[in-house]
């Protein structure tokens, strides 16, 4: 007959006791025993715990009714769990001084404002799906569900949207070097990955500007001639370094060094096929299903046109798409005032970037007629000038009012004047 199994004494000196309690009330009980929370302090937790709770409740809901106020319960309690957690570290100790220096109602604020913060944070590094600004009523159906997360839920977001954040702020920083603003880029709605990786094929070919078509082509084409170059090369070391470098630019902040360099290895995988001759640019970068989107260059027609020796009219028609109703035209002039690529339809979100563009200093309304001067129909051209000089003496002050924070005067202008559509 066997004997029955007895765990060793060993053996239960290994397990450890799972403690299901809130954070709050293990450290509340750990300050009460080692005398670090006082009867007055406890009277007062005892005191802003309902406030709190009934705060809690009307802001979610209704304070009247009572599962409302059990959730609300659920939620003060995790709130002041998750403040004194983090900043504790974990630490009992560290936790119940921190509750015994600061009221309930702070740690529960802190830690609210602390997951206000985390949702307006990026989520995703695609320019344009990310909302700019801070904390709106619109969000607090999704902080509802953030107050009872638990500390690895947060600390994990936290750490997704940090380094999403991070491959943002790098695009921005390459951006800025060659002319665009976040503006440009929200407009461009294009991923911050492909803002990096032309951003290093710009700079490593010295351009000061953000490249159009024609010299993001010319890019592809100076590569092209280096692979040639190199490929018949008896060096076998140099052959070795058929690509160019696409240094990482000396000045670039330490912060965002690694993120760089991680997108610069996705840029050097592509080189080989960028540098395959038998493939048109056009057609690898803006017909290749695993190339559309990976990079970004903005369209100017005119520098298109300019490109294959063709007149002026040519160039008036490719600019215009052909359209010459008045919407139309000044939506392309007003782009061209305020720095913009030339378009003659816009998005709600694209026509609100450029008024928030021609606010922050980018209205040079004056360069629009030498561009009518150099490429409208000669016949037409007093026409178009007068169109313009009637749109700035009515919209100048509206487009540059400080009197409209929220955009309303100058949008309903646009919407009237300019060709601006929905979505």
């Amino acid at each position: 007959m066997s004997k029955p199994l007895v765990p060793s004494p060993n053996a239960t000196q290994n397990i450890a006791l799972f403690d299901g309690r809130p954070f709050f009330e293990k450290t509340l009980i750990y300050g009460l025993q080692h005398g670090l929370i006082d009867r007055a302090k406890l009277d007062a937790i005892r005191a802003d715990a309902p406030k709190g709770m009934v705060q809690i409740a009307r802001y979610f809901g209704s304070e009247f009714l009572r599962p409302e106020l059990e959730k609300a319960k659920d939620r003060i309690v995790n709130l002041v769990s998750l403040n004194l957690e983090l900043a504790s570290g974990g630490d009992l100790h560290k936790a119940a001084e921190v509750l015994r220096d600061h009221s309930f109602m702070s740690r529960s604020k802190a830690a609210s404002d602390m997951l206000k913060a985390l949702i307006v944070m990026p989520k995703t590094s695609h320019f344009g799906m990310n909302e700019q600004g801070s904390f709106r009523d619109e969000h607090i159906p999704l902080l509802a569900k953030w107050t009872l997360c638990s500390l690895p839920d947060y600390q994990d977001a936290l750490a997704q949207r940090r380094k999403v954040g991070q491959v943002v702020d790098a695009a921005m920083w390459l951006a800025a070097r060659l002319g665009l603003d976040l503006d440009d880029l929200e407009a461009a709605a294009c991923d911050a990955e492909a803002i990096i990786r032309t951003a290093l094929m710009a700079l490593a070919v010295k351009q000061t500007q953000w490249p159009d078509w024609v010299a993001f082509q010319r890019i592809v084409v100076f590569l092209r001639k280096k692979a040639a170059t190199l490929e018949n090369s008896n060096n076998p070391n140099e052959a070795n370094r058929a690509t160019i470098a696409f240094p990482i630019p000396a000045a670039l902040p330490p912060e965002f060094r690694p993120i760089v360099q991680a997108v610069r290895e996705s840029l050097l995988a592509d080189l080989p096929k960028m540098q395959d001759a038998a493939v048109a640019p056009r057609k690898l970068f803006a017909q290749t299903p695993a190339f559309i989107g990976r990079y970004y260059w903005t369209e100017d027609a005119l520098s298109e046109v300019n490109d294959f020796d063709r007149e002026a009219s040519a160039a008036w028609n490719k600019a215009t798409a052909g359209h010459s109703d008045d919407s139309s035209l000044l939506t392309l002039f007003l782009c061209i005032a305020a720095g913009s690529p030339k378009k003659t339809l816009v998005t709600d979100k694209a026509a609100a970037s450029l008024v928030r563009k021609i606010r922050k200093g980018s209205w040079a309304p004056q360069q629009v007629a030498p561009y009518i001067e150099s490429n409208a129909p000669e016949h037409l051209q007093n026409d178009y000038l007068a169109l313009w000089r009637a749109f700035c003496e009515e919209a100048e002050s509206i487009l540059l009012s400080d009197h409209d924070p929220n955009l309303y005067d100058a949008m309903a202008l646009l919407r009237r004047e300019c060709n601006v559509s929905g979505s």
